[in-house]
């Protein structure tokens, strides 16, 4: 790592510090208002561990990784404020993270040496749900399950449309836009949210966005809150569930068709298909899982797939039926048996390393071009897949402009690819997975969207550009368009308007945060 005495970090005011003295000043200036042993330095014996905490992916924390100067575990909205002044006092910038989750690691690491801190939200995680309330406050740093857990238990008979993983963190989740197995019924998450609390860059308390800055307010439902000040809280629209929902995998080969279901399966996305039914297809080597969740009983998801979609072959004996809390805990865990509490474990695996990449696809494939895949392309590499959420329904009923995340009207689904290798982080496994995955990526272009080549900011991705910082030590809005409009197209420029009123001072930085539109 560069050493800290020749690395310069820059300040708002167009002042530039020593780094070393920077971060110093930074520490000093946190131990006046923030308990020692929630701030963790370097050189602190569980300085490794804290960091690694909520990492998901041991590509970022080699020995070439670039570390934060130390890390704030806010235990108190104070905290938070108190980071964010200091920050900006010392020049310090602060990177934000609540679960962890982020593909490039870019709440926890920076690609270019620089000095920077951590604030840590991980204690910042109450959820705050009431019976028979169809609103539920949350705090920043609680994890999908967390709420899903609180919800179930709470109050029963309600669900919030979240995604997959329970421990993907709710700030990261909604900041992105947030897509799932019931938005087709509810809508993303960033749709839910009807309020939020956040600390802005000169540390000061927003108590109601929504009330005092519609602008905001709509920027941070899917346009990357990190790049707009510090979320500490979001209150949540929460939606009527039935009491009883059921979950049902069907896994087909070639061998039995699978290319053709899956070309089936697209054409029934946009057509009268029951919002109620979701089914969420994953595609790995030369099979395909239908993983469905429907909000009702068995019986009726039968009579729905039988008059839409008989040649799955779906049976009663395919059918699980549970609660809504169950569902989650069933498909985030991977177990029938899983009790729902067990979301609660934030414990993160680094048994492997792992690349993501993301499509949006507005035409369907068709059967031919399924086979190439499977033959040319899943066949040839076992540990890579595709995963496929249908959109339609409520999703794609609401405008493009609605909230930052534009992908609706006319989109049939989203692909994530995911490729995983063992051994070094970049070796020659890494080599062979990479390359498949670029492989792949570059035989769908003719199959997904294009111009822009439409991606999702909650599947972060590098590879499709950087910022850059000019001379002016803020970053340039013309690098921000190549990635950006991928992610939030005709909504980019709105975005960056909106950074350019709040933080035109670029305080809150990343490799892919918005930059400030100064008009």
């Amino acid at each position: 790592m560069v050493s800290l005495l020749i690395i310069l970090c820059f300040l708002c005011g167009n002042v530039f510090l020593p780094a070393l003295a920077a971060s110093d000043d930074f520490l000093q200036c946190l131990s006046a208002a923030i308990p020692s042993d929630l701030v963790y330095q370097q050189s602190s014996s569980s300085f490794t561990s804290v960091l690694q905490s909520s990492v998901q992916n041991p590509k970022y924390i080699t020995n070439t990784t670039v570390r934060p100067r130390c890390i704030v575990t806010a235990s108190d909205v104070s905290h938070v404020q108190a980071a964010v002044r200091c920050g900006r006092a010392s020049g310090v910038r602060l990177r934000i993270r609540s679960g962890g989750h982020d593909y490039e690691g870019l709440s926890y690491r920076s690609v270019q040496p620089e000095v920077f801190a951590v604030l840590d939200l991980s204690r910042l995680r109450g959820v705050n749900v009431r019976p028979g309330d169809a609103t539920a406050w949350v705090d920043a740093g609680a994890t999908l399950g967390e709420l899903y857990y609180a919800i179930g238990t709470v109050n029963p008979g309600f669900a919030f449309p979240g995604g997959a993983c329970s421990t993907v963190g709710i700030s990261g989740f909604l900041s992105g836009g947030g897509i799932g197995l019931t938005m087709r019924k509810y809508g993303i998450g960033a749709d839910n949210v009807i309020d939020a609390r956040i600390v802005n860059v000169d540390g000061n308390l927003i108590d109601s966005v929504a009330a005092a800055d519609q602008n905001l307010f709509w920027a941070i439902r899917g346009g990357g809150g990190e790049s707009f000040g510090v979320v500490v809280a979001w209150r949540l629209r929460l939606s009527m569930v039935e009491p009883t929902v059921t979950v049902v995998n069907v896994e087909r080969s070639i061998d039995q068709g699978a290319d053709a279901l899956v070309a089936k399966w697209e054409t029934l996305i946009l057509n009268p298909f029951v919002p109620d039914l979701t089914i969420r297809v994953v595609v790995q080597d030369r099979h395909a899982l239908f993983q469905t969740l429907f909000l009702g009983r068995c019986s009726r998801l039968l009579r729905t797939v039988r008059a839409y979609f008989p040649e799955l072959g779906m049976a009663p004996a395919d059918c699980r039926e549970m609660t809504w809390l169950n569902a989650m805990a069933f498909i985030s865990l991977g177990s029938a048996d899983a009790p729902a509490k067990a979301m609660l474990n934030r414990t993160n695996n680094l048994g492997n390393y792992v690349k993501n990449k993301s499509d949006y696809v507005r035409r369907a494939i068709g059967q031919a071009g399924w086979e190439s895949i499977f033959q040319d392309h899943l066949s040839r590499y076992g540990p890579g897949l595709m995963i496929m959420e249908p959109h339609g329904g409520v999703v794609g009923g609401v405008p493009d402009f609605v909230t930052p995340y534009p992908h609706r009207q006319g989109v049939l689904y989203n692909i994530q690819y995911v490729v995983f290798w063992w051994g070094e982080a970049n070796g020659t496994a890494a080599a062979e997975a990479t390359g498949w995955l670029g492989g792949l990526y570059g035989f769908m272009g003719q199959f997904v969207s294009s111009n822009p080549r439409e991606a999702f900011a909650n599947y972060r991705d590098l590879e499709i550009g950087e910022n850059e910082v000019g001379g002016d030590g803020v970053t340039t809005y013309e690098s921000g368009r190549v990635w950006g409009e991928k992610y939030f197209m005709g909504n980019f420029r709105r975005l960056a308007a909106v950074k350019g009123r709040v933080d035109p001072g670029d305080y809150f930085r990343n490799e892919q945060s918005i930059p400030p539109l100064r008009q």
